[in-house]
């Protein structure tokens, strides 16, 4: 094996990394989003005793830590796949 095959197949190896982390991480934000919507006042009840927060806190939280996640996963998994593919794909040209 040379050295540029033995690149290629690195690549390989974190962009398929890459993926299953953006899966897991969408995985995490749809289960957290289904928490929310299903269980909002128990939740609720539990931040509120621990934080003494608002319902509307609540909501704010809960969304922007939802938003916060999906944009670092995009940003972090999805993108770099997104690239190393398109190098992989040129490479192969």
């Amino acid at each position: 094996m040379n050295e540029s095959s033995g690149f290629v197949s690195e690549l390989e190896i974190i962009s398929s990394i890459l993926i299953r982390c953006f899966a897991i991480g969408v995985a995490f934000v749809t289960f957290w989003f289904v928490f929310f919507l299903l269980s909002r006042d128990a939740g609720y009840l539990i931040h509120n005793n621990l934080f003494q927060i608002s319902r509307h806190e609540y909501d704010l939280l809960n969304y922007y830590g939802m938003a916060f996640v999906k944009c670092c996963n995009l940003l972090f998994f999805l993108v770099p796949y997104i690239a190393i593919r398109m190098v992989l794909r040129r490479r192969n040209v």
